[in-house]
């Protein structure tokens, strides 16, 4: 993942109070259902950026044919939320030609100089077997798997997954946090302890090294080569450490792995925002329009589990809607039902696949959220 844009994110004053019982003052309210923004976001995804190619176009309207390998990935996910949400075979029927024209697209194979980048396609991937149990998918899986463990070095920082094939000294949140929820959704499926094992390599690698444990913050890299550390806060390193953490307690029933979600996730809602609205700040275009989307994808797994704390229940419920209501209402033209990077604006132009793509999942995790 090309990740130009930190420097916009370091932007300082997006800050809200840090007490539970925080009221949210914001009230847009809605009449349509999550279900139909859903639909129509996620219909607007596949008709403005699909390519007959089989693959997803990097600009709406045809702006930008642009192949970029991991949005796709992310845009995949959607349609498979949408399937599996309406279980409608006009959503499937993108698998096959996707999976194909990816890997076009890519070269004739999967692999990639990024590591995240095949992470996040494995993923996908991965809950495309699920559902269809087609050994092809599986087959991917695990041919990348296999290239992704070999990041793993301990010359630099001690361990952790590289960011980069030719930059192995650089440890990046990026590169931990999806391995680490690729290998847990591996051993819930086969059970095999190598999958748990590195499970808990990666995760307590990324805890002890880019993550600070009295505030709930994932910071973004460590340079092996100098031990520094660029302390940024992205929501999509949230997401993914938190998603692990979920994992984990799922496989594990250990409270200290609920304990490190509430913590990431109480970070991300109060100090990764736009407090003028009180959702998820704006990160820029480009990969950073994504990761908003892809915090949220985690999140709202983690509201999924009964036992989270509810003193802090109904503050991150809250901010999940308040999210969907802002996005809806002021982030998009609803004759144009495209999204930019802020969910307060209605974008000008055409959009990027990874601002329509992060809005999808947003509204999809809604629906998975008022279903629980």
């Amino acid at each position: 993942m090309r990740k130009l844009l930190i420097f916009a994110i370091l932007i300082t004053g997006f800050y809200s109070c840090d007490k539970i019982e925080d009221e949210y003052m914001y009230d847009d309210s809605i009449s349509e259902s999550w279900e139909s923004i859903a639909d129509k976001t996620s219909d607007k995804l596949i008709e403005e950026f699909w390519n007959s190619s089989g693959y997803f176009n990097y600009g709406s309207n045809e702006s930008d044919l642009g192949f970029q390998y991991w949005p796709n990935a992310h845009a995949m996910d959607a349609v498979i939320d949408a399937y599996i949400r309406t279980n409608d075979s006009k959503y499937s029927a993108y698998f096959t030609p996707w999976f194909e024209g990816i890997k076009v697209k890519n070269g004739g194979n999967y692999y990639n100089e990024f590591y995240d980048d095949m992470e996040w396609n494995a993923l996908t991937f991965l809950r495309m077997y699920e559902i269809t149990k087609e050994e092809k998918y599986m087959a991917a899986v695990n041919v990348l798997w296999e290239d992704i463990i070999k990041a793993w070095n301990e010359e630099f920082a001690g361990g952790g997954l590289a960011w980069k094939k030719d930059q192995l000294y650089s440890k990046n949140a990026c590169s931990n946090g999806p391995a680490s929820i690729l290998a847990a959704r591996l051993y819930q499926l086969t059970k095999d302890q190598k999958y748990l094992d590195w499970t808990l390599k990666i995760y307590n690698w990324q805890k002890n090294t880019l993550y600070d444990q009295a505030t709930g913050a994932v910071f973004d890299n460590i340079d092996g080569r100098t031990d520094v550390l660029n302390r940024v806060a992205l929501t999509y390193n949230q997401g993914t450490f938190l998603g692990t953490a979920v994992e984990l307690y799922r496989i594990t029933g250990d409270v200290i792995y609920l304990n490190d979600a509430q913590k990431i996730a109480n970070y991300t809602i109060t100090k990764c925002i736009d407090a003028s609205n009180n959702v998820l700040r704006d990160e820029g275009n480009g990969d950073g329009a994504l990761f908003k989307g892809i915090f949220i994808r985690y999140f709202v797994d983690y509201l999924s589990l009964e036992e989270i704390n509810p003193l802090y229940k109904n503050k991150f419920e809250n901010f999940l809607i308040n999210n969907g209501k802002v996005a809806w209402t002021r982030g998009n033209d609803n004759n144009v039902l495209l999204f930019g990077s802020s969910w307060g604006t209605v974008p000008v132009g055409n959009t990027q696949l990874t601002s329509q793509t992060s809005a999808a999942m947003l509204f999809e995790g809604l629906v998975r959220f008022s279903n629980f």
